[in-house]
């Protein structure tokens, strides 16, 4: 039986995640969330996609290559291992206590992202194309962290898909939104797990990831408004990875592979 609710304090509180802990608040949470997550595509999605085109067209084809490739290397470091992720899973403490240090851990990493995206979204191309590498490294931080918090991780098969599956479906399209949730609520049944690492279908990851920051860091390499665009953008995206992170560690924690 849950004991009496704790009470999270609200500055370390991402938006969307509620500040009291008890199971039944935190599985509705869950489902409101399943529930937008496989809401269809809207008219702004499909708009969108008109202006990343136009965007694309203004960003040098150098600061393009530089994207591309600093999303394979991190795609591949979560992968194949990386000393990005080198939190000790916490080995004991309530679901209150853990997403305490959950959010703490969103908040720092959100606060960091945020000043670096100012400062190089002020430097013009080729400064700005410098915040690419520096957000992933930030973010993949952050998830080892959050995942950490709620007592898992490793060097594992299983604990890095794990890390992947929370990441795509952060950055999915509305579209594929639904299919990644699946694959993670697969991922945490157990069913239809790959036998290797390398049968993951990365490229697709990649893909989907790169288009959905095109159309907001991009805007960060237009120079005048880079920075502030930067400090935003930032800060909305690290926020969002770190509240999927938990949902999918709430999920985990409540289903069968806790």
């Amino acid at each position: 039986m849950a004991g009496p609710p704790e009470i999270i304090s609200a500055e370390d509180t991402p938006s969307g995640l509620v500040t009291v802990v008890d199971e039944t608040t935190v599985r509705a949470e869950v489902e409101a969330w399943r529930a937008r997550v496989l809401r269809p595509p809207g008219l702004w999605d499909k708009a969108t996609r008109g202006t990343q085109e136009r965007i694309n067209r203004i960003v040098p084809e150098r600061v393009h290559a530089i994207v591309t490739s600093g999303v394979e290397a991190m795609t591949k470091g979560i992968l194949f291992g990386s000393d990005l992720i080198q939190a000790r899973p916490v080995s004991d403490g309530s679901l209150a206590a853990r997403e305490q240090r959950a959010r703490a851990a969103i908040r720092t990493y959100r606060n960091t992202a945020s000043v670096e995206g100012g400062v190089t979204g002020a430097g013009g191309f080729v400064l700005a194309a410098a915040d690419f590498p520096a957000l992933m490294a930030i973010k993949v931080r952050m998830l080892g962290d959050v995942v950490a918090a709620y007592g898992w991780g490793g060097d594992s098969v299983r604990e890095r898909l794990f890390l992947l599956h929370i990441f795509h479906l952060a950055f999915a399209s509305a579209k594929r939104r639904p299919t990644a949730l699946g694959e993670l609520e697969r991922w945490v049944a157990g069913i239809d797990q790959p036998d290797a690492i390398t049968d993951y279908d990365w490229r697709r990851f990649q893909i989907e990831y790169r288009d959905y920051i095109d159309l907001a860091k991009l805007a960060q390499l237009i120079p005048v408004v880079g920075a502030p665009v930067g400090a935003v953008v930032n800060w909305r995206l690290v926020e969002r990875l770190g509240e999927t992170a938990m949902m999918a560690c709430r999920m985990r924690w409540f289903g069968p592979c806790r």
